[in-house]
Protein backbone atom coordinates (compact mmCIF):
# COMPACT_ATOMS: atom_id res chain seq x y z
CA UNK A 1 0.00 0.00 0.00
CA UNK A 2 1.43 3.37 -0.97
CA UNK A 3 1.31 6.25 1.51
CA UNK A 4 -0.82 8.46 -0.73
CA UNK A 5 -3.49 6.74 -2.81
CA UNK A 6 -3.22 7.15 -6.57
CA UNK A 7 -6.84 8.11 -7.24
CA UNK A 8 -8.38 8.80 -10.66
CA UNK A 9 -9.68 12.10 -11.93
CA UNK A 10 -12.72 13.22 -9.82
CA UNK A 11 -15.51 12.79 -9.12
CA UNK A 12 -15.19 9.82 -6.78
CA UNK A 13 -16.06 9.19 -3.14
CA UNK A 14 -14.12 9.13 0.12
CA UNK A 15 -15.14 7.18 3.22
CA UNK A 16 -13.45 8.81 6.20
CA UNK A 17 -13.22 6.58 9.28
CA UNK A 18 -12.00 8.44 12.38
CA UNK A 19 -11.51 6.52 15.62
CA UNK A 20 -10.08 6.39 19.09
CA UNK A 21 -8.95 3.01 20.36
CA UNK A 22 -9.50 1.07 23.56
CA UNK A 23 -6.61 -0.69 25.29
CA UNK A 24 -7.73 -4.02 23.75
CA UNK A 25 -5.45 -4.93 20.85
CA UNK A 26 -6.67 -8.52 20.56
CA UNK A 27 -6.14 -9.18 16.85
CA UNK A 28 -6.66 -5.57 15.76
CA UNK A 29 -3.55 -5.24 13.58
CA UNK A 30 -4.22 -8.48 11.74
CA UNK A 31 -7.85 -7.55 11.15
CA UNK A 32 -6.94 -4.06 9.93
CA UNK A 33 -4.51 -5.57 7.40
CA UNK A 34 -7.11 -8.12 6.31
CA UNK A 35 -9.71 -5.39 5.77
CA UNK A 36 -7.33 -3.52 3.43
CA UNK A 37 -6.64 -6.74 1.51
CA UNK A 38 -10.36 -7.46 1.27
CA UNK A 39 -11.28 -3.88 0.28
CA UNK A 40 -8.69 -4.00 -2.52
CA UNK A 41 -10.64 -6.92 -4.02
CA UNK A 42 -13.98 -5.07 -4.04
CA UNK A 43 -15.40 -3.59 -7.25
CA UNK A 44 -15.12 0.19 -7.20
CA UNK A 45 -12.24 0.34 -4.69
CA UNK A 46 -9.73 3.06 -5.66
CA UNK A 47 -7.26 3.25 -2.76
CA UNK A 48 -6.73 3.84 0.95
CA UNK A 49 -4.70 6.11 3.23
CA UNK A 50 -4.31 5.64 6.96
CA UNK A 51 -2.59 7.30 9.93
CA UNK A 52 -2.76 6.73 13.68
CA UNK A 53 -1.51 8.72 16.64
CA UNK A 54 -4.01 9.60 19.37
CA UNK A 55 -6.75 9.53 16.74
CA UNK A 56 -6.81 7.11 13.84
CA UNK A 57 -7.93 8.30 10.42
CA UNK A 58 -8.43 5.94 7.51
CA UNK A 59 -9.72 7.27 4.21
CA UNK A 60 -10.81 4.79 1.57
CA UNK A 61 -11.67 5.93 -1.94
CA UNK A 62 -14.48 4.48 -4.05
CA UNK A 63 -15.82 4.92 -7.56
CA UNK A 64 -19.46 5.32 -6.49
CA UNK A 65 -21.96 5.05 -3.66
CA UNK A 66 -23.03 1.52 -4.64
CA UNK A 67 -19.44 0.32 -4.20
CA UNK A 68 -19.40 1.81 -0.69
CA UNK A 69 -22.76 0.21 0.13
CA UNK A 70 -21.54 -3.20 -1.05
CA UNK A 71 -18.31 -2.89 0.96
CA UNK A 72 -20.26 -1.97 4.11
CA UNK A 73 -22.42 -5.10 3.62
CA UNK A 74 -19.49 -7.50 2.99
CA UNK A 75 -19.86 -10.37 5.51
CA UNK A 76 -16.23 -10.37 6.67
CA UNK A 77 -16.29 -6.58 6.96
CA UNK A 78 -19.53 -6.82 9.00
CA UNK A 79 -17.74 -9.14 11.47
CA UNK A 80 -14.86 -6.67 11.79
CA UNK A 81 -17.33 -3.82 12.38
CA UNK A 82 -19.06 -5.82 15.13
CA UNK A 83 -15.76 -6.65 16.87
CA UNK A 84 -14.61 -3.04 16.52
CA UNK A 85 -17.72 -1.70 18.24
CA UNK A 86 -17.43 -4.31 20.99
CA UNK A 87 -13.68 -4.35 21.64
CA UNK A 88 -11.36 -2.06 19.68
CA UNK A 89 -12.93 1.39 19.50
CA UNK A 90 -13.72 3.78 22.33
CA UNK A 91 -15.36 6.02 19.72
CA UNK A 92 -15.58 6.34 15.96
CA UNK A 93 -17.27 8.29 13.21
CA UNK A 94 -17.77 7.48 9.53
CA UNK A 95 -18.20 10.24 6.98
CA UNK A 96 -18.84 9.82 3.27
CA UNK A 97 -17.87 12.64 0.94
CA UNK A 98 -17.88 13.23 -2.78
CA UNK A 99 -14.49 14.36 -4.06
CA UNK A 100 -15.12 17.12 -6.58
CA UNK A 101 -11.53 18.24 -7.04
CA UNK A 102 -8.05 17.07 -6.11
CA UNK A 103 -4.53 18.31 -6.81
CA UNK A 104 -0.99 17.77 -5.62
CA UNK A 105 2.49 16.83 -6.69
Amino acid sequence: MSVIANTPKPPYYAVIFTSTRTEDDNGYGEMANRMVELAEQQPGFLGVESARENVGITVSYWADLDSIKNWKANSEHLEAQKTGRKSWYASFKVRISKVERDYGI
